[in-house]
């Protein structure tokens, strides 16, 4: 306790750091949320933080919560309604029994879905449907098809500024207008796209040659309330763009989108809302509240302006080199404490250091980006790996790990090449 109290920088770094390792390891088998509130409950028992502290902590992260409650209910509303069966089918029918054609048309799908309605989005309500539709086609191995869910939706995730949460989160107010965003992102999105794509179709094609997709597939009747179910989506998709072009946050939106479509389904069938609310997925809630005190744990010990220091000095002096290199660091770095986090505490040293638009920029790709690196770097991943392991499936922090090793450095290395190339 002494030890403690002589060091507290150091301290907090080390259980900072034992936090991050349990989420990523998960000892024991124990859920990633157990390690990030432990980490939590101990900065608190050994005084390192005070409770007002790790109340600020886990108060930032509201507008994350209320995202996340709201896309989880439509997507347990619409498995439940057979609106993923119904989409299912009309798939498997487009592939016409090709498994690469039905690997080209998920892809496109879950990049429409990132970019309109973020990468959690993509991990929460694309996963179960894809799944559903591996399974309509009698997909021996769906892991190829999944793993577009996971690594898609962090490498669209800053075509528009609604893609990924932790856009809005790294330029908070200082939001480029949607031209501007669009001028400097474009090509390094398309590219970051492009590039997933050909990596993750090259690992995955033996994978692909040995499936036999079934062919006659019946076309079911999609119900009322499936209908509802999906229309209740493509509406969230509207508010958020809304939202989005007036600069409004997208948790209460997203939560209220979500939770009005979820009791306009219970009310028409007259029942059911217990199902529904014990097969939503509320763990993330404590994982992400655990992630956010750490973080702000660590910005007590000085950590942001270091940060903000180190850029001030290096961006002036070589904006273009500063660009590669803390692009590249971030990556790497928010594998170590989720990029969401990584995004609050990037966002606000930018703020401080007065950075040149290319610098923020590559910032923000390397957040978005970097976390296809492993399960833990983005909460979309942490989310589909919730959703896979709902069905049955699994995927260790190893295999994600030698997947994301050929499959984020190619993509990192174009984009920040593209966002270089913009005037």
């Amino acid at each position: 306790m002494l030890a403690l109290s002589t060091t507290p920088q150091f301290a907090t770094w080390i259980i900072a750091g034992l936090a991050t390792l349990g989420v990523i390891l998960r000892p024991f088998s124990l859920p990633e949320a157990v390690w990030a509130v432990l980490g939590a409950v101990a900065l608190l028992a050994f005084g390192l933080i005070s409770p007002e502290t790790a109340a600020s902590g886990v108060l930032k992260g509201t507008d994350v919560y209320l995202f996340l409650i709201g896309m989880m209910l439509l997507a347990e509303i619409a498995r439940k309604e057979g609106l993923f069966d119904w989409l299912a089918g009309i798939a498997v029918r487009l592939a016409r029994g090709s498994a690469t054609r039905l690997f080209l048309l998920v892809y496109l799908v879950g990049t429409v879905v990132t970019v309109f309605l973020s990468n959690d989005a993509c991990a929460v309500v694309l996963t179960p449907a894809v799944y559903a539709a591996t399974r309509a086609a009698r997909v021996e191995n769906p892991l190829p098809y999944l793993f577009i869910c996971a690594f898609i939706a962090n490498a669209a995730s800053f075509v528009l500024p609604i893609s990924n949460p932790a856009n809005l989160v790294v330029y908070a107010a200082h939001m480029p207008p949607l031209t501007e965003w669009l001028a400097r992102f474009a090509l390094p999105s398309a590219l970051a796209i492009l590039a997933t794509y050909v990596v993750l179709r090259l690992t995955q094609n033996a994978a692909l040659k040995r499936e036999n997709l079934a062919t006659k597939i019946e076309a079911d009747r999609l119900s009322g309330t499936g209908r509802i179910a999906g229309f209740g989506i493509v509406a969230t998709a509207l508010v958020l763009l809304a939202a989005s072009a007036y600069g409004c946050e997208l948790g209460l939106p997203t939560f209220v989108a979500g939770l009005l479509t979820t009791l306009l389904v219970l009310a028409i069938k007259r029942g059911g809302a217990l199902e529904v609310v014990r097969d939503v997925s509320w763990s993330v809630l404590p994982l992400v509240a655990g992630l956010f005190v750490l973080v702000e744990a660590l910005e007590r010990t000085g950590l942001l302006t270091l940060i903000a220091g180190s850029l001030r000095q290096w961006g002036q002096a070589a904006p273009d080199a500063i660009a590669w290199g803390s692009g590249t660091l971030v990556a790497f770095l928010c594998n170590f404490v989720n990029n969401l986090p990584a995004g609050l505490i990037a966002g606000a040293a930018l703020q401080q250091a007065e950075v040149s638009a290319k610098v923020a920029g590559a910032i923000l790709i390397g957040i978005d980006l970097g976390p296809n690196l492993s399960v833990t770097g983005s909460l979309a991943t942490i989310l589909w790996l919730t959703a896979i392991r709902r069905e049955g499936l699994d995927v260790s922090f190893w295999h994600f790990f030698k997947l994301g090793l050929l499959m984020m450095p190619p993509a990192l290395v174009l984009a920040l090449c593209g966002l270089l190339l913009v005037p």
